[in-house]
């Protein structure tokens, strides 16, 4: 077992109930349709990878242990960049501004996620080191 994969992965697992809470609750009183839509992608997107963490973490001790780590923190740079940037847009446009050029951080953090899901398959074959 990973800790630090299986802590993160359930870290974000409650950030994402309490986002997710806020977001259908008192979020969708103070944002339009579209920007609602926007922040509950962010949601479920850090949903999935809170669980690819918790997978991540459960597999660690029949896997390529560097290729493990490395899925890891994919995941949580993924979830940083690409959800976050996604919450930011949503929070900004609330006080008239956008993310500008730093909206960028979207498709990488979706370039992170993807990292991670090839690092977690690749380790699958190789051995423990």
């Amino acid at each position: 077992m990973y800790k630090p994969a299986m802590k993160a992965g359930a870290l974000f697992a409650a950030l994402a109930v309490i986002l997710g809470a806020f977001g259908a609750h008192a979020l969708a009183k103070l944002v339009p349709a579209d920007k609602l839509s926007v922040f509950e992608t962010g949601v479920r997107y850090q949903f999935y990878h809170s669980f690819a963490l918790l997978v991540t973490g459960m597999v660690f001790s029949s896997c390529s242990v560097k290729s493990i780590r490395l899925a890891a923190i994919c995941f949580i740079i993924g979830i940083l960049l690409f959800c976050g940037s996604l919450y930011s847009m949503v929070f900004l446009g609330l006080i008239g501004t956008s993310l500008g050029p730093v909206g960028i951080l979207t498709p990488v953090g979706g370039l992170f996620f993807i990292l991670g899901w090839i690092l977690l398959f690749s380790s699958m074959f190789k051995k423990i080191t």
